[in-house]
């Protein structure tokens, strides 16, 4: 097992700020990886089922630069956290599990970045621990009720045959192409960006599809729906608009626009449901956006 590098992750107020990656406990069996770059005021990436920390590597560095402690929290299951086997992996104990992350990481209220359904466990953070969320920055995520579609869980009914029928080649190859799909342009889903998202469920890949069939049938103990409008931060929905595959639906953004307080939307051309790797100069402004926006609010409700 990986050392948990809680001093690393932690560091003196006042040191250098080198970029430090840690295994958080939730539980005994539960463990979060982290990666923090930086310091200053406290974003935090949650990547969705197919990422890790490897897919904000385009934008982690610049927002560093400019001046805030980027915390990337990869959700049980998913890239190089733990896989228990009994676990919940609902998308509400996902968002309690982020929120014992920043109280470790002792994170003021932060502005949350989330791709695809990490977006829900953003919104499920926000509205169950709302001192821990000054804003939501959501890259093509709405407010999912399952962490998996129908076509997901189909899927994961199909896991024990891609253990025995060549697993690893197959997964790979569903990646790659899911890449280039909902990308406008797919240039960059080389070899080495599919072994980069590949790098997490690899490693134990019995583990990893096992993960998968608990999300795909996890059961939520509340629904987001009724709670949306309890959020009371600014939300602001990033989408490429090239092609809306896998992406967030219009019915969702209605349901967005028309339950939160304060919503708005970010329509980046030439891009699509991975925004963060075809326009990150984009993400970013995005996320600056809405860090001037959340400072607002908090001047305006002292």
């Amino acid at each position: 097992m990986r050392t948990i590098l809680m001093a690393a992750l932690l560091g003196p107020l006042l040191a250098p700020a080198p970029a430090a990656t840690g295994l958080v406990p939730i539980r005994a069996d539960e463990l979060l990886r982290v990666e923090v770059a930086g310091r200053g005021p406290t974003l935090v990436l949650i990547p969705g089922l197919m990422g890790s920390a490897y897919g904000f590597r385009k934008v982690v560095g610049p927002l560093r630069d400019a001046g805030y402690r980027v915390a990337v929290i990869e959700p049980l299951g998913i890239g190089g956290s733990s896989r228990p086997k009994d676990a919940d992996y609902s998308l509400t104990a996902q968002a309690d599990r982020v929120a014992a992350v920043l109280q470790t990481l002792d994170a003021g209220p932060a502005v949350v970045v989330a791709h695809s359904v990490g977006a829900s466990i953003a919104m499920r953070l926000a509205y169950r621990h709302p001192e821990r969320v000054a804003a939501i920055v959501s890259l093509d995520g709405g407010p999912a009720e399952a962490a998996g579609t129908r076509g997901f869980r189909r899927a994961m009914r199909l896991a024990p045959l891609l253990r025995l029928f060549g697993g690893a080649g197959r997964i790979r190859g569903h990646v790659r192409s899911t890449l280039i799909e909902r990308s406008a342009n797919p240039d960059w889903v080389t070899d080495e960006v599919v072994d980069g998202y590949m790098a997490g469920p690899s490693r134990d890949l019995g583990a990893t599809l096992r993960a998968y069939g608990r999300m795909a049938s996890a059961r939520e103990p509340e629904a987001l729906a009724p709670h949306l409008s309890s959020i009371r931060c600014p939300v602001r929905l990033v989408i490429g608009t090239a092609t809306r595959e896998g992406g967030i639906s219009e019915a969702e953004i209605d349901q967005l626009r028309r339950s939160l307080p304060s919503f708005a939307i970010d329509a980046v051309p030439d891009a699509g449901h991975f925004v963060f790797e075809e326009k990150p100069r984009a993400v970013v402004a995005a996320v600056e956006e809405t860090v001037g926006s959340a400072a607002r609010v908090a001047r305006s409700h002292p």
